[in-house]
């Protein structure tokens, strides 16, 4: 068995979702379990190199990991050619100015999205790889999870017959911050630095949909802001000048509609944190990061509405769960795998910059549906 290093720069990974899932649940698990293996006597050995703006804040997490490279000169990272792969999951708005310095670079390019602020600088990032040769991928971790895995299960084996609709429901209460601290970054709430839940919530739907269920061809959203002023990480009160809450209806490629609501200003009464009710002439499912719960044609019952008597029938416990059949990894690991036998193996891969602009044209048409009030066409859109 060959042993090959693959030094992989990753910029943005002291935060949260930058150090939790890419740095530790997926490339310092991928080093845990020997490497990883691609089938032909070769192991791929992940070689991170952090990077940011904070020094001791690199040096604290490779420290506590035992890694030896970090570093504040992400210029100097690109330049050394040692360096296969440039990743980010800095904030949104500093994004498009570091993979395009990547790419310049020639290196492979992985990111968090969105990809760019505007469709305009996205299309720019995907034609800028095709044309350097670059190998790109974006993170597109829900589709990935094991009970949207299950779902896509029910949809290959025809279970639904027609899809009628899909009902989302994601968020949680985000505490403003003032007696309690907030469990999000303030930046997510100014839309000067790039934040909001419809740039960030609605690439992700978009992916999803397209997915398991076919291109979206027209949105109708509404974003608003309801909580207007909240506190930051040095307890100082701000105005949230980003939206944070979304209702969005989505026409589908085939017919379905889905209607997605996205919130950091409700509290969860579900199962889980984001949850997809799908809705089907033979059957419907539910389904969420672990879960999936079906109902099909033949068990479903008869209720009557009756507003003067108590409810007769205990709606939740007549669906039923569906299996693992298997075992599922961590769907950010998984991803990063699929990425680097891309790269190195050139095994196929589709989830590229150009999936990642279809979420910011999606983000940024939400937005301008909620602006004007109307329905809004989503054309497609290619290089």
């Amino acid at each position: 068995m060959t042993r090959k290093t693959v030094r992989i720069a990753m910029n943005g990974v002291t935060g949260r979702m930058g150090y939790r899932q890419h740095l530790v649940r997926s490339i310092l698990a991928l080093r845990e379990q020997g490497g990883l293996d691609l089938g032909d006597g070769t192991v791929l050995w992940p070689e991170p190199i952090l990077v940011g703006r904070r020094e001791h804040a690199l040096r604290e997490i490779a420290e506590r990991h035992g890694l030896e490279h970090v570093s504040t000169d992400l210029d100097a990272v690109l330049a050394d050619d040692s360096v296969d792969i440039y990743f980010d999951s800095q904030v949104t708005s500093a994004r498009e100015e570091s993979l395009t310095k990547a790419i310049a670079a020639g290196k492979h390019v992985y990111t968090e999205k969105p990809t760019a602020t505007g469709l305009d600088g996205a299309l720019e990032l995907a034609r800028l790889a095709n044309a350097r040769g670059v190998k790109h991928g974006v993170v597109q971790d829900k589709i990935f999870l094991p009970g949207l895995l299950k779902l896509k299960r029910l949809i290959d084996g025809g279970f639904f017959g027609r899809i009628l609709s899909v009902r989302g429901e994601f968020g949680y209460w985000v505490f403003e911050g003032d007696w309690q601290e907030a469990q999000r970054p303030s930046w997510n709430y100014r839309a000067e630095d790039g934040g909001g839940i419809v740039v960030d919530m609605f690439p992700h739907w978009e992916y999803v949909l397209h997915e398991l269920f076919g291109r979206v061809t027209s949105v109708q959203a509404l974003a608003t802001t309801h909580i207007p002023q909240r506190w930051d990480e040095q307890g100082k009160p701000y105005d949230a000048t980003a939206d944070d809450a979304a209702y969005g209806i989505f026409e589908l490629q085939g017919g379905a509609i889905a209607q997605i609501n996205s919130s950091w200003a409700v509290r969860v009464h579900r199962d889980e944190l984001v949850e997809f009710q799908v809705d089907g002439t033979e059957g419907s499912a539910v389904a969420g990061p672990r879960n999936c719960r079906v109902q099909h044609r033949s068990a479903t019952p008869k209720p009557v509405w009756n507003p003067d008597i108590p409810a007769t029938e205990a709606f939740r416990e007549q669906w039923q769960e569906v299996p693992d059949n298997g075992e599922f990894d961590n769907g950010f690991k998984a991803q990063w795998e699929l990425f680097l036998k891309h790269v190195h193996v050139d095994a196929p891969y589709h989830w590229d910059l150009l999936a990642g602009a279809r979420g910011v044209q999606l983000a940024e048409l939400g937005l301008k549906s909620s602006a004007e009030g109307r329905r809004i066409d989503v054309p497609e859109i290619a290089l």
